[in-house]
């Protein structure tokens, strides 16, 4: 059974494989290391862009793919029938976590408007808001979402939570025009879909609070930009984001010097030791497929 991986340090990751497990490296960069015909269980790049899917229409043979990421919206529209595909659901848990986390304190305590002044050598108190006793509406209450709001709660904010269906303690997506005028913080951290994209449009933001912060730790195109440019211009909203659309952000874009933008260039889970968590659920999931068993995290209806 041939298994391609994307990055060489990822074998140290996998633990020990079946006999007649035979683990390429293919970067998704030059030349295929061998047929890719015969490929059966296939580890993309992180983070791949739409032309890293290109080597699907060579894999005649291919059943599985396995996703280092939490997001599988360049995938899903475009793996054969008879591929199962999975994600990395919560692997990047808690980096992602902590990048929304460190965003919403950076922005709401102006830490990005004191560096700013630390480059002119400008001491000057500005006074700021805070987390505590404030409303945080979480939208994508999955993996990270949860424990955005466990960390929120500890610092004394009460959270809302939303997701696609209501359940106990979630509200439905549809509640959203009701939640959205009583939030200090709206934070993204939902999959990208059909459903989703778009969804934070004009309407979305005039609903929110005047003095709101809009963090977006999930895709780009779940936010309109051009409408969320012109209320940050305003000053009635602020925004931190890790993503955006277009992405990367054109250096003479609009967004970037607005003081009420903090941006960051989608690195929620580009820290050290990311490979080592990438590859976590990559050997027992070998193991499984090479087992005819059951593979965990399969991703439906786009996530």
């Amino acid at each position: 059974m041939k298994v391609w991986i994307a990055h060489e340090e990822g074998r140290e990751h996998l633990g020990p494989l079946p006999d007649g497990v035979d683990v390429e490296v293919y970067t998704g960069r030059g030349g295929y290391p061998s047929d890719p015909a015969a490929v059966e269980f296939w580890v993309p790049p992180f983070l791949a862009e739409s032309k890293v899917t290109a080597p699907l229409e060579d894999m005649t043979s291919l059943r599985a793919i396995q996703l280092l990421s939490a997001g599988a919206e360049v995938w899903a529209p475009v793996t054969p029938d008879g591929v199962t595909l999975c994600d990395a659901r919560g692997v990047h848990t808690g980096v992602t976590a902590e990048w929304t986390i460190g965003a919403i304190l950076a922005s709401m305590r102006g830490f990005d408007v004191f560096a700013r002044r630390q480059e002119h050598h400008e001491w000057r108190v500005r006074w700021q808001t805070t987390v505590c006793d404030k409303r945080a509406l979480i939208v994508g209450a999955g993996d990270i979402g949860e424990k955005v709001a466990e960390v929120l709660t500890v610092l004394g904010t009460e959270v809302t939570k939303v997701a696609r269906r209501a359940r106990p303690g979630v509200h439905a997506v549809e509640e959203l025009d009701e939640l959205l005028p009583e939030a200090d913080v709206v934070v993204l951290i939902l999959p990208l879909t059909e459903a989703t994209r778009g969804l934070v449009d004009a309407k979305f933001l005039a609903a929110m609070k005047d003095g709101a912060l809009l963090v977006n730790a999930a895709r780009g195109p779940i936010v309109d930009t051009d409408a969320l440019v012109a209320e940050v211009a305003s000053g009635r909203l602020r925004c931190a984001i890790d993503v955006v659309e277009p992405e990367p952000l054109p250096a003479g874009h609009p967004l970037w010097d607005l003081e009420g933008a903090l941006i960051t260039p989608h690195v929620g889970a580009s820290v050290d030791g990311m490979v080592e968590r990438a590859y976590r659920p990559v050997g027992p999931q070998i193991r499984r497929f090479a087992a005819g068993e059951p593979l965990e995290n399969v991703v439906s209806e786009g996530y």
